[in-house]
């Protein structure tokens, strides 16, 4: 973890980045919905990256909550911190522990760019920030808390993610075992078309065995009515 000093001594530079790239993104010459740029994120952005606020805590990419925090604690605002993430998106760069991973170039472009830049801008690095609440009890909560929202398909969580299966499809007819296996060890068992790695592999030691449990008992009556066939992957 670097010092705050340095971190912000990094951030400035991203910053300066920015303002070269900013002319050409657009900023401030269209209306950015952050709440579009949260789906946005979880569906193309989460699946690398923690960010509280949109639940997601993959670990392939950077914690932009990590990254952003002495930032936020300098005084810098979320206009700052939309420039940086937009640069990042144009012109991403190799991570610094591992110089072969880079995200991929406009992962995001346009619009799409400057909804998730928004969004970003307005909860990366915030003291507290998390997912809002939702209907639906205790066990979607955690289904949104997660990011389970943002890479599945699930009816009852108005839910529309690709990267991952199809619940409704998947999981009628399979046990809470089976269930709660795709959830704390997803390579176990691969829903047909998906690869390996790119579900988190960390849900057993992040979620607590409660709400766990309460996640499955959810996921198990909101697919119940659900045709889909009888296998595993989640």
């Amino acid at each position: 973890m670097p010092k705050p000093a340095t971190a912000i001594r990094c951030l400035l530079a991203l910053a300066a980045l920015a303002a070269v790239a900013l002319p050409a993104s657009g900023c401030g010459t269209s209306n950015a919905d952050p709440e579009r740029g949260r789906t946005l994120f979880k569906q193309n952005c989460g699946t690398c990256h923690t960010l509280a606020q949109a639940g997601t805590t993959a670990t392939i990419g950077p914690n932009l909550d990590d990254a952003f925090a002495a930032a936020r604690a300098a005084g810098e605002g979320g206009d700052t911190v939309e420039g940086i993430v937009k640069a990042q998106v144009e012109f991403p760069r190799p991570s610094n522990s591992n110089s072969a991973v880079s995200m991929p170039a406009d992962v995001v472009s346009g619009q799409d760019l400057e909804d998730v830049a928004a969004y970003v801008g307005l909860y990366a690095g915030v003291p507290g920030a998390a997912p809002p609440k939702v209907p639906g009890g205790a066990g979607a909560q955690v289904f949104a808390n997660n990011g389970c929202d943002g890479c599945h398909t699930l009816a009852a969580a108005s839910s529309g993610g690709v990267t991952g299966p199809n619940l409704d499809q998947v999981l009628p007819g399979q046990t809470a075992a089976m269930i709660e296996e795709s959830i704390v060890d997803p390579n176990a068992h691969l829903a047909k078309g998906y690869p390996a790695n790119v579900m988190p592999a960390n849900f057993g030691t992040i979620i607590t065995a409660k709400e766990i449990e309460q996640l499955v008992q959810y996921l198990i009556s909101s697919t119940a009515k659900g045709g889909g066939k009888k296998q595993q992957g989640g």
